[in-house]
């Protein structure tokens, strides 16, 4: 990567979470596990979706690529994470730094485009069940697929391109644990406006077009609900979605925020990077199974094919 004629910085130092050797311990032990759980709980949903074919329908079709990306993005940021915290000097070099940068980006731009698509596949499976199939067929679901990360690396793109032209040449010390894009800017001694106004404008506009088609989807899937006469027919139409929406609530909850705000190095941007890239792909694949009875079934199915008869039903009974 050509830096500019100017740039004396070839690395950069993560401050990361803590300076304090025992806390960093503890921070450890807590990501390790963090990611370990996360690595499992979305390896298990791919492995379950693939293998039952109950589950070889649209919505889950989009939740293996959502397990796909959240693996995707917690490996982005978490072993480099995890090796900072048993080292002294958390050094990256620019161009893995401006790499990161762009991985967190395609990964977490990409999953903002899905959760839009799947808010659409809800819409249609509740507010036109006998339209359904046609309106979510096998070949538009893999058009959306692709278009999601077509976009999400568009966005990725038109932000790391501007950042790849700054300068760095006295400060480079990031008050974070990962190289995010906002976190270079106040280490530049070129003038950023322009990357600013790209970043604001780009979140603005995947925000309101992933965000917008989300409200409506479900503005149109409460109208629809509350339609229904029957209680238990309410109760099962809510509970096909729910699951989604607090997916949707973790993510934009705090990705958005994270890219909106002004980079200050306060502790606040550093929970909101922690919730969209650490703990919402952990808690991804929890949501989508307890909250699902049909993932439940699935993974009891698929279990049993792995476990001794005699075992499996004494733990089912347990």
């Amino acid at each position: 990567m050509a830096l500019g004629n100017h740039s004396t910085i070839t690395q950069f130092l993560l401050l990361g979470l803590s300076a304090d050797p025992h806390i960093q311990s503890v921070l450890f032990v807590l990501f390790l596990d963090i990611y370990l759980l996360t690595i499992m709980g979305n390896l298990t949903i791919l492995l379950v979706i693939r293998a039952d074919s109950h589950l070889h329908v649209p919505m889950y079709f989009f939740l293996s690529h959502l397990s796909f990306l959240d693996l995707c993005l917690s490996s982005v940021t978490v072993p480099k994470m995890l090796k900072d915290l048993l080292s002294e000097i958390k050094a990256i070099s620019v161009r893995d730094c401006l790499a990161q940068g762009f991985s967190i980006f395609i990964t977490a731009g990409t999953e903002g485009f899905l959760l839009s698509v799947m808010a659409y596949d809800r819409y249609a499976a509740i507010c036109h069940p006998l339209l359904y199939e046609q309106m979510v067929r096998k070949q538009l679901c893999l058009q959306l697929v692709w278009g999601s990360w077509s976009l999400g690396f568009l966005n990725a793109l038109i932000n790391i391109l501007p950042a790849s032209n700054l300068d760095f040449c006295e400060n480079h010390t990031i008050s974070h644990y990962s190289c995010e894009i906002p976190s270079l800017f106040p280490l530049s001694c070129s003038d950023v406006s322009t990357n600013l106004l790209v970043l604001l404008c780009s979140t603005l506009l995947h925000g309101l077009g992933t965000l917008l088609p989300i409200i409506s989807s479900y503005a149109r899937i409460v109208s629809t609900i509350l339609s229904i006469s029957s209680t238990s027919g309410r109760s099962k139409a809510f509970s096909t979605c729910s699951s989604h929406l607090t997916a949707v609530s973790f993510f934009y909850g705090s990705g958005f925020l994270r890219y909106l705000m002004p980079t200050s190095a306060s502790s606040l941007e550093l929970i909101f990077s922690v919730q969209y890239s650490v703990v919402t792909p952990m808690v991804n694949p929890l949501i989508y199974s307890l909250k699902n009875k049909q993932v439940k079934a699935a993974m009891r199915r698929t279990l049993g094919k792995y476990l001794p008869c005699s075992s499996w039903k004494s733990k089912a009974k347990g």
